[in-house]
């Protein structure tokens, strides 16, 4: 939780929020010790700013797929994988709006009403509440910040702002992964964006090796899309209805269909 009060400097409390979460998310991407470490640093410090019990950042590749760039701990990067097999939740909810979505309840109330799948799924794993931003400049949205807790209650005005601040910090290191080598982007104090570059590098890399590991479900919805002559939203729906009845993830299943293992040849 942020300090209380405007603090040493002086800033108002929003100002101050800002300040110290920045500082605190560059802290970890500077002490990263590999590239591959970047992207969980970041989550890690996402929890450490908030009173949170974990937190994931998923990257919208288009309408109904989603990459995890990362997560703080297996039940986040599990709450984000559930959200991309069934297709709903917080997460789909807040890239639809592109608005925060608070879900405080997942037990009782509204919230297990408007994603009951989700949500029983969910208090499975231990979670009670999430909180999804979506990530993007300008009311673009090119993912979402996800953050749970196993604890039910929503979160406070001062946390809120903080989380806010933490979105934009996180929006601003995937921004910087498309403008590597742009001057102004935020150098140090002799002007210089060493630093900035050095930076998108090291997340670039780490994002494509991502992205390399969902290129088995893009594979396997083409497949499935042959078998039942379906366009590719419904092979991934296919794909989805399958891998929840199975009690398996998306990746799963269509490493499965990849290896022919699996088809969704309509019977004769």
């Amino acid at each position: 939780m942020p300090p209380e009060g405007c603090g040493s400097s002086g800033l108002p409390p929003d100002a101050a929020a800002r300040l110290w979460a920045s500082e605190t998310m560059a802290a970890a991407v500077r002490d990263a010790e590999a590239p591959r470490a970047v992207p969980g640093a970041l989550c890690a410090a996402c929890v450490r700013l908030l009173p949170v019990t974990g937190a994931s950042v998923s990257i919208s590749g288009g309408k109904g797929v989603r990459v995890t760039w990362c997560a703080s701990d297996r039940v986040a990067a599990r709450m984000a994988e559930l959200q991309y097999t069934v297709g709903d939740g917080p997460c789909q909810s807040a890239l639809d709006e592109g608005a925060p979505v608070l879900a405080a309840d997942l037990t009782a109330g509204p919230d297990p009403r408007r994603w009951p799948i989700f949500a029983h799924e969910a208090a499975g794993l231990g979670v009670r509440a999430v909180f999804s931003l979506p990530l993007g400049p300008g009311g673009a949205t090119v993912g979402t910040l996800d953050l749970y807790s196993d604890r039910v209650g929503g979160l406070a005005v001062l946390d809120l702002r903080t989380a806010l601040c933490v979105r934009d910090a996180v929006t601003v290191a995937l921004m910087n992964l498309r403008s590597a080598g742009h001057a102004g982007c935020g150098g140090g104090a002799d002007g210089t964006d060493a630093y900035d570059v050095d930076t998108e590098e090291r997340v670039a890399s780490w994002v494509a090796a991502s992205e390399a590991d969902h290129t088995e479900v893009y594979q396997a919805v083409g497949m499935v899309m042959v078998q039942l002559d379906v366009d590719p939203e419904q092979a991934l729906d296919r794909l989805r209805g399958r891998a929840y009845a199975d009690g398996r993830t998306v990746s799963q299943l269509a490493r499965d269909v990849l290896a022919r293992r699996l088809s969704f040849w309509p019977e004769a």
